[in-house]
């Protein structure tokens, strides 16, 4: 791994830890579930990797899906409601 790499991924590690990393957060209808994806250093960096993580699910069949970019800290990364 190069340094630039490695310095990024303890960026990302503090901003995360500060809450103030983004993440991509995905809520669905069809299964009844929120998914989190990242954590991202910029919105922009989130906003990018989305489109990869909406076709996964479509591909999973899942439905009505919304999509939001946000600084948070997700206790779980994926929560369904059974």
């Amino acid at each position: 791994m190069n340094l630039a790499k490695q310095i990024e991924e303890i960026f990302t590690v503090c901003l995360e830890k500060l809450e103030l990393a983004w993440w991509v957060e995905i809520i669905t209808c069809q299964p009844a579930c929120t998914y989190y994806f990242g954590p991202f250093i910029t919105a922009k960096d989130a906003e990018l990797s989305q489109n990869g993580y909406i076709e996964d699910l479509e591909q999973e069949k899942a439905q009505g899906i919304a999509v939001k970019i946000k600084q948070c800290q997700p206790m779980d990364l994926t929560i369904c409601q059974d």
